[in-house]
């Protein structure tokens, strides 16, 4: 079985088919990242095609420097989320999409209650500091590792679990709190 090195050799050769394995397996990831950060589904879609779109444009100036290829990909959606974010004032979009799925059960109060939470939640996280939610939304939307966040974000794995530690403490209070 290939490696994702080999398969981004490839993908730097010109193989499409290659591109297309490394566009499956971490389209879903790049998302939820960036979901959580413009929290709008259509707009983070949008994104999620353009961070896709540089990286093709961009595959064959990417070298191996110890990083996962993951790492060069979350780079290039933090800046398509700065550079979104800057368009839009910085203003925050709508707070939860409708379309966003939420349960597997058709219990609508079941749905609706974990539809309060995740509009709770998003709003809380909207609240910590721009580092902590940063740290939150690769770790928990993109689901790295702390050394590929500290890695990606030019930290050290132990600020990188500080941030992480006190984003998640209060984002418990705030929620036991509204509780």
């Amino acid at each position: 079985m290939p490696t994702e090195k080999d398969t981004v050799s490839r993908a730097i050769r010109g193989d499409e088919e290659a591109f297309a394995q490394l566009y499956e397996k971490h389209f879903a990831k790049v998302y939820r990242y960036i979901f959580l950060r413009v929290e709008n589904q259509s707009e983070a879609e949008d994104l999620t095609q353009e961070v896709f779109v540089k990286a093709l444009e961009g595959i064959g100036s990417y070298r191996w420097r110890n990083l996962p290829f993951a790492s060069w990909l979350f780079r290039i959606a933090h800046n398509q989320v700065i550079d979104y974010l800057r368009k839009q004032g910085k203003v925050e979009k709508t707070s939860w999409d409708e379309d966003m799925p939420l349960v597997a059960d058709s219990d609508p109060v079941l749905a609706v209650e974990q539809k309060i939470k995740g509009e709770k939640l998003i709003e809380n996280i909207r609240n910590l500091s721009p580092a902590q939610r940063e740290v939150i939304s690769l770790r928990f939307g993109a689901e790295l590792s702390i050394a590929e966040v500290a890695k990606l974000l030019g930290k050290s794995p132990g600020t990188v679990k500080a941030l992480q530690y006190n984003g998640i403490v209060a984002l418990r209070k705030k929620m036991l709190d509204e509780a």
